[in-house]
Parts: structure tokens; sequence; C-alpha cells
């Protein structure tokens, strides 16, 4: 009789709420270890199966879960990395795997942002440090404090081959946790930094006081934008309508949880981009998308209304009033074959 199979040992890179809902989610399928830099929090998971800075006291974590702050031990032992990590901490953090990592570990990223300055997607920034090594995203409709807490949920696992985004599905699987496949990586990244972009559009509705109508409206129109872009730079349309798209797009707009939503709520009233970063515990990729999004759009020739108001509001002084004043100046026209708002 053949041995069974190891399971495989899946590292998860970053302590923040959602490395650790997908770390706590692989340590129920199988060996699991999370890396992060505080000591404090390492012992929170080990000892008391939480991670109380991030997800609070009701997200009861796996107690097969084991976090640690060594992170040779961690690299060491991986046989797929997930990156948990934000995107400003992304390369140094693959730079330092890159002295440590074994050949061909596919590296799995949670990301939903582009890296300034560089405006590369991470699975990009994988195939510069790490070349070899398959790369890929996780991506979807996901509050972490939500799937923490067992509210059932689903994202999609995007690799290059189809046959090795199957094989590694089934280490995101629970009950309440559906993870489908996909091999439109380029799709499913840029639908995860562009709905980011979107949810702080909507959030600026919230604080004006906008009507459930109006935000239906934005919403309905940022899936265009964004199919446009994704399909300009080689994703799938399909993809924009899918989970990482209108899924994660939605509940982004949406929930209060959303820390993109929150940023242009808090523009809303007044307050600095600079004020509102530093107020806020996690990191709101949006931000520091508006920007990149812009540069894409202006190279494939796309007219984005809604992105450019809400670049104009974070990087160009403008208000949430003058942003929805100009996306209200917008000539409608074909729904599909149009250009505008």
């Amino acid at each position: 009789m053949a041995p069974a199979q190891r399971q495989p040992n899946v590292v998860v890179l970053g302590g923040g709420s959602w490395g650790t809902t997908v770390a706590s989610i692989c340590a129920r399928r199988g060996p699991a270890l999370q890396w992060v830099r505080s000591a404090e929090t390492a012992a929170d998971i080990n000892e008391n199966h939480r991670n109380s800075r991030y997800l609070g006291d009701t997200a009861v974590l796996s107690d097969t879960l084991r976090a640690t702050t060594d992170f040779s031990e961690a690299a060491g032992c991986a046989d797929v990395i997930v990156m948990g990590v934000p995107s400003h901490g992304f390369r140094g953090v693959l730079t330092e795997l890159a002295a440590e990592l074994r050949p061909w570990v596919p590296v799995v990223s949670l990301v939903k942002g582009l890296e300034q300055g560089t405006n590369m997607r991470m699975s990009q920034i994988v195939e510069e440090v790490l070349p070899g090594h398959p790369a890929g995203i996780l991506a979807g409709p996901n509050i972490a404090r939500e799937v923490g807490e067992g509210y059932a949920a689903a994202a999609v696992l995007a690799m290059p081959d189809q046959h090795m985004a199957a094989n590694l599905a089934g280490l995101f699987r629970t009950k309440r946790f559906r993870t489908y496949t996909t091999d439109d990586v380029v799709g499913v990244e840029m639908a995860g930094a562009l709905k980011n972009v979107y949810a702080i559009a909507v959030g600026m509705g919230y604080s004006l006081g906008i009507g459930e109508n109006t935000r239906a409206l934005v919403m309905a129109r940022a899936v265009r934008e964004m199919s446009n872009l994704g399909e300009a730079m080689g994703g799938a349309r399909d993809t924009f309508s899918g989970l990482a798209g209108m899924g994660d797009l939605i509940v982004t707009c949406t929930s209060q949880r959303s820390r993109n939503r929150h940023v242009g709520e808090q523009l809303g009233t007044g307050k600095s981009i600079e004020e509102i970063i530093t107020a806020m515990n996690q990191v709101a990729e949006g931000v520091k998308a508006a920007g990149v999004v812009m540069e894409f759009a202006n190279k494939h020739g796309l007219n984005m209304p809604i992105a450019r108001q809400v670049n104009s509001v974070i990087n160009h002084g403008a208000t949430v009033e003058d942003a929805y004043r100009g996306l209200g100046t917008e000539q409608p026209g074909h729904e599909i074959h149009g250009v505008g708002f």
C-alpha cells in the first residue's frame, strides 16, 4: 500500500487581519505556520488562538495554527508561501525570502494593490525577485473579521496554470469558505486593486448623503470602468463580473468594516488624506492605487471618470463635492459602448 501523501506546509507571511484569517483557514486543512513581526501578536495567536490587535476577541483561530517571529524558520519549511504583507512592504519581504526559500515553491498573494513607483502587480514583483516561482493571488469579497467569525464567504484563486490552481485551492477551502479557481492572474490582481479606488468614491458619496440609487449607479459604472482597464491590460473581461471584481466591489463599497469606504467617508468630513491615514490602524490600498490607476488609464487611452475624480480628491486637492459635481457633468452615452459616466 502506497504511503499517504504528505500535506504541504503552508507559510503565511504577515500578521494582519486577512493574513491571519487565511492562515487559520489553512491550519484547518493541514500544517500552517504564520510569520509575524510582533512577539506579542505571535503569543496571542499561539496561546489565545486570537489576533486581538487586528481581529478583536470574537474571531477564534484554529488551535492548530502556530505563529513565529523567526523568518528563517518560516521560510525554510515552506511548501507554499502566502504573502499577507501590504503592497509597500511586499518587495522587501520577498527580497529577504529569496535567500531562504527552496526553488519552485508557489507564492500566493493576498494583496489587492499595486506597487507605487513601478506600478507593478504583486505577481510581477514575484517574477522579478523570485524567478521560477509560480505566482498568483487569492481574492474575493472577504471582510476578514466576518470570515474569521464563521460567516459563509468565497474567493477565487488565480494561478498561471489552472491545474496548479486546482491543486492549491483545497488548501484554502472549508465548509463555509468556498474557493474557486482561474488562470486569469492579471484580471484578478487588477480587480483587487481597482475596486478599492471605487470604494473610496462610494464612501465619499455616503458622506454627502447620496441615495441608494446613486450608490448603485456609481457601483455599476465602476464595474464598467474596471472591466475596460482590466481587459486593456490583458485580463479577461468576465473576471470583473465575478468574485474578484463585482463581488469584492460590492462588499468593499457597502461594508462599514471597509477601510477604503472609511477613507472616502472621512474625506467627506473635510479631513486631509494624511490625517485619515495617520488615524488608521490598517492600510487602505485604494489611496496608493488611485494615481497609478490614472497612469494606466492615460497609457491605454481610457476615460475613467470615477477613478479620475477619486484621484483628484486624494492627490490634487479637490473636494468630494467637486468630485460628485464633476461626475454629474459627464455626458451619458451608450451604456455598453460609451466612454463616459
